[in-house]
């Protein structure tokens, strides 16, 4: 059996900021929501050159698995975006200034990782999103 090491807070260094995030988590169960995309219940694509369309259909398929797990934006710890176009960078800012404050409604929003990817599962999304919840 491997020696487990606690790291105590103090010890991590001074902050860097807003960007630098330590989260105690006391869980019996973490969610892994991954690949969640701009589809509806069917499989189609919602707004194929509509950015906001495919931020709120992705999103709300979140919400839905988190709801399945008798969960809520509340249990989200983490979650990384993938975007497809570096345009979309202020597209996605402009509708997490809008949604957040509806998701995480104490303000506290969860450490977030932006990627850029060359292409999602289709072409015409331009949008996913991995959540990890506790339980």
């Amino acid at each position: 059996m491997a020696d487990i090491k606690i790291i105590n807070p103090e010890g991590l260094g001074k902050p860097l900021g807003q960007y630098s995030h330590m989260t105690r988590v006391k869980a019996s169960e973490f969610l892994f929501i991954a690949g969640q995309v701009g589809v509806d219940k069917s499989g189609n694509v919602i707004g194929v050159d509509d950015f906001d369309a495919q931020c709120v259909q992705t999103f709300a398929n979140v919400e839905t698995a988190l709801k399945a797990a008798g969960a809520g934006w509340g249990n989200i710890v983490q979650f990384t975006t993938y975007l497809v176009h570096s345009q979309d960078i202020p597209k996605f800012m402009k509708y997490r200034l809008r949604e957040f404050p509806k998701m995480f409604t104490n303000g506290a929003y969860p450490p977030n990782t932006l990627l850029m990817i060359d292409r999602l599962v289709k072409e015409e999304l331009l949008v996913e999103v991995q959540a990890v919840a506790a339980v």
